[in-house]
């Protein structure tokens, strides 16, 4: 019959919640600095990328519409001369 040591028993139950006690700083840790990161960001004015995408799209447009008025306006002046 094997008996179990208190010490042993008492070692491991303490081994367990270390490590429980880990993991949960660890993941404090983690939230602590995505936060950080996330205020760093924002205080810095950066876009997001669909902000980015909506802007540039909507300089494309301005651009394809300034060309198709060029081209009314040379068309209008070859024309006129």
């Amino acid at each position: 019959m094997q008996t179990r040591n208190k010490f042993f028993d008492d070692m491991s139950q303490l081994m367990t919640n270390a490590m429980g006690v880990a993991q949960g700083a660890r993941g404090e840790a983690e939230n602590a600095m995505k936060s950080m990161m996330d205020r760093w960001l924002a205080d810095r004015d950066f876009v997001t990328r669909d902000e980015f995408d909506a802007v540039r799209a909507m300089a494309q447009k301005a651009r394809e519409e300034n060309e198709a008025l060029k081209a009314r306006i040379d068309a209008l002046e070859a024309k006129k001369g």
